[in-house]
């Protein structure tokens, strides 16, 4: 049981006797099972914060027959290379005849995503269509790590590019200048 005292009423020796106060007693213990039934009620009753993910259009797990090549255009589409050691490299169209690049760029703000901005900003020029957006292929080599894939989907969610995807399929002079050969 928990009380609260508050100290005796007697006085000092000598001087007028008063008489002696009874001290007040305080009992705490509804108050304390009062706290921990809130605490316990709000305990329950919340919910845990829920991991956040991010969406992710996968293909369907069974070929289709009916799958066709689509011919995309090459001043539309800008491929990004992931290496080792966070090494970053990027280029707008083909590869044998690109419209910029290939060059070596930083992650974050002022690297990747402000050159997504301003390549995003052409091809809305190029085509005159929302509709017809710029087409990033994101290409981690297996020896990139996965926080830079993380990051690439980050900038392609903030840039708010409309089509990307993911591809692990890297042609020898790709392979030789992600290795920097």
């Amino acid at each position: 049981m928990a009380e609260l005292n508050t100290g005796d009423g007697g006085g000092a020796k000598g001087g007028k006797v008063r008489s002696k106060k009874q001290n007040s007693k305080v009992d705490l213990t509804a108050m304390v099972d009062l706290a921990f039934l809130l605490i316990t009620f709000f305990m329950l009753t919340t919910s845990l914060s829920k991991p956040q993910s991010m969406n992710l259009g996968l293909p369907d797990k069974e070929p289709d027959d009916k799958n066709v090549d689509i011919k995309v255009d090459e001043n539309r589409t800008m491929t990004l290379m992931l290496g080792a050691d966070n090494k970053l490299i990027y280029y707008m169209g083909l590869l044998e005849n690109p419209i910029a690049g290939p060059k070596q760029i930083a992650y974050g703000k002022d690297g990747i995503r402000k050159e997504i901005l301003s390549r995003k900003k052409t091809v809305l020029e190029y085509t005159g269509s929302k509709d017809k957006g710029m087409i990033v292929i994101i290409k981690p080599s297996k020896k990139s790590n996965y926080r830079n894939v993380v990051d690439i989907l980050d900038e392609m969610a903030i840039s708010d590019v409309p089509t990307y995807t993911i591809v692990n399929d890297f042609s020898p002079e790709e392979q030789k200048l992600l290795e920097g050969k």
